[in-house]
């Protein structure tokens, strides 16, 4: 079996993590698939996923500081079309999609790991994450 779902969002920074978790443990509990495998699928050059612990709040900026420092802005030969050479490294590096089990009709994921959006060229008024559910 095969299903597809559409989560949207609004960032409200020009680079943040975006806990997403509960959003896709919701269409994992909503499907009627009980064991496979969830993509998520950050849509646009400039955004990622990201799983990562989500139980301190330092890490998410502590992730964004990271890229800060080893993708610095401004300096890249895109940034003469538009400014943002930056930001589609950072989402190449990172990369547009992680896959999740699915186990018993729960997200695989272990106590601490959250699942998140990765804005790098923000605000946007709307981001999509495409969730491909797998399995039977």
């Amino acid at each position: 079996m095969l299903q597809t779902k559409i989560i949207t969002l609004t960032t409200s920074s020009r680079e943040e993590l975006v806990d997403m978790t509960f959003q896709i443990k919701q269409v994992a509990n909503n499907s009627a698939i009980k064991n496979g495998l969830l993509s998520v699928y950050a849509q646009g050059a400039t955004a990622a996923m990201m799983i990562q612990e989500n139980w301190d709040n330092s890490v998410p900026h502590d992730v964004v500081a990271l890229l800060q420092k080893i993708i610095p802005r401004g300096v890249w030969l895109h940034d003469q079309q538009d400014g943002n050479g930056d930001s589609h490294l950072k989402a190449g590096l990172v990369g547009p999609s992680e896959t999740i089990p699915i186990i018993e009709g729960n997200l695989g994921l272990s106590t601490w790991q959250g699942i998140f959006f990765c804005e790098f060229d923000g605000p946007r008024q709307e981001r999509n994450i495409v969730c491909t559910l797998m399995g039977e």
